[in-house]
């Protein structure tokens, strides 16, 4: 294939290789119909220009803004505040407007990878980014060989002369393996040892077409550890981690096969190796806080929006270089800009009450540790996952799951809950529908069971439907 012209469809068809689990990596763009009216953007004031924190790259000495724009949730065409599903086609014309915001109040690190937004983020990012100068900005992407049929070595750097087309560059300040630790040691070998790729990527290095050499950390620990163990051989320049209040202590409370960022975030600092942040909000989950947290957070400091308490928590450790945000919505762009323009570091006392008084609370709620950010889609069977979970989820935060009969508002909840999930997932897209064939479960970066889960909301819904008791608080 002639890496010169190759289109969508044969770019799909390589990353894919036929399987359904790595067609599931390729959607990602967040849609326009998750965007509430937030009280927090009501009274949203301008964020100024010219007062962006920065943090060093140890190694090129360059500066990075502490916010990074996550280019996996953009935009897309046609979607209405009403209705989840929308049209797959992203808004060019919002992604530049939102880019030469981002560069104008000082935001120069811009992260994407050929599995975003049906593979078309790199694409999308490349025609924003090129339209200013390329020493304006740090463009970083990922080998997202997840299907074994693009695990060659060929294959491999296809896939990575690919990005830099797209992207219109000649080198890439930040190049990540994508997702180590889904798949264990096993598929680290396949994808990247066994088949020569790190020792090209590391040639490719050394060349100067990448800049930064690095790895982003999703699953078993083994393979983090093996990567740090072999640090003197690799040089890590940075590594990418999911690092938050809740993720800080609780993250093997939420999934047994998950790491606490304590350990993550200690073992970088050790070795010197900055660390780059991804998931500050989870996927939204520490921005819709039960009312009470979130009245809390607000009588605290009543200027500051709820999630930009998760977003000081995450830059205020010295050893992050930047923090990621998919940032679909201008209103979400400003509030963090807002959070970082520029930054004010939490206080030891701050800390401590977000990683301990409000992450036992959230754990306590017992929450799907879904963060919507789609890696189990699309399922084969058109089942809307992270939409079943979102609708749950919140629920359970409000304290509106109807659970108890004798409740005086059972009723009344239940009616709610039904409505409200016809009106999220068409009803042809939920859960009852799941046949349990678990394509989606290796590919979820939170390790959730899913198809468990989705029985276990299929009977729940099932039990509502029947008017069965429901007795249970799990």
């Amino acid at each position: 294939m002639n890496n010169n012209n190759i289109d969508r469809r044969q770019f799909l068809k390589l990353f894919a290789g036929g399987t359904a689990g790595a067609a599931a990596l390729l959607t990602g763009c967040k849609k326009q119909a998750d965007n509430p009216a937030a009280e927090d953007y009501v009274r949203q004031v301008e964020p100024p220009v010219g007062k962006m924190t920065y943090r060093t790259n140890p190694k090129t000495r360059e500066e990075v803004s502490l916010l990074g724009f996550g280019m996996m949730r953009l935009p897309t065409k046609g979607s209405s505040p009403s209705a989840r599903e929308s049209s797959d086609e992203i808004d060019q014309e919002m992604v530049n407007r939102q880019v030469d915001y981002a560069i104008e109040h000082g935001v120069n690190y811009f992260d994407t990878s050929p599995a975003y937004c049906q593979g078309l983020s790199e694409r999308s990012t490349g025609i924003a980014l090129s339209r200013h100068k390329r020493s304006e900005y740090h463009v970083a992407t990922k080998l997202s060989n997840f299907a074994p049929d693009t695990w060659s070595r060929e294959a491999s750097i296809e896939m990575y002369h690919n990005s830099m087309k797209e992207l219109q560059v000649n080198y890439i300040d930040y190049y990540l393996l994508h997702g180590i630790g889904m798949g264990g040691m096993e598929s680290l070998e396949g994808r990247y040892l066994n088949n020569g790729i790190l020792d090209f990527l590391l040639a490719e290095r050394k060349a100067g077409r990448i800049r930064n050499l690095g790895f982003s950390y999703h699953g078993d620990i083994e393979v983090f550890d093996y990567l740090l163990a072999h640090h003197d051989k690799y040089q890590w320049d940075f590594v990418q981690i999911e690092l938050n209040y809740l993720d800080w202590n609780y993250a093997d409370e939420i999934n047994d096969q998950n790491t606490d960022a304590r350990y993550l975030y200690g073992e970088l600092q050790k070795l010197g190796i900055p660390a780059v942040i991804m998931e500050p909000l989870l996927g939204g989950r520490l921005s819709k806080l039960p009312q009470y947290l979130a009245t809390e957070l607000k009588r605290r400091d009543p200027e500051r929006s709820v999630a930009s308490w998760a977003f000081r928590y995450a830059g205020t450790p010295e050893g992050v270089l930047t923090v990621l945000s998919g940032m679909t919505f201008m209103e979400h762009l400003k509030d963090n800009l807002l959070s970082y323009c520029p930054l004010k570091p939490l206080t030891n006392v701050e800390m401590q009450y977000l990683q301990t008084t409000v992450a036992e609370q959230i754990v306590g709620l017992e929450t799907i540790p879904c963060n919507d950010c789609k890696y189990c889609m699309p399922c084969p069977y058109g089942i809307d996952i992270p939409g079943i979970f979102v609708h749950y989820n919140k629920c359970k935060n409000d304290g509106t799951l109807p659970r108890l009969k004798m409740n005086k508002q059972y009723w009344e909840l239940r009616d709610k809950y039904l409505i409200g999930l016809d009106r999220a997932v068409p009803r042809a897209r939920q859960a009852d529908h799941c046949i349990g064939c678990g394509q989606c479960e290796p590919h979820c970066p939170q390790r959730i069971r899913i198809p468990r889960e989705m029985h276990k909301i299929s009977e729940f819904v099932e039990a509502l439907k029947q008017n069965k008791a429901l007795n249970t608080e799990d």
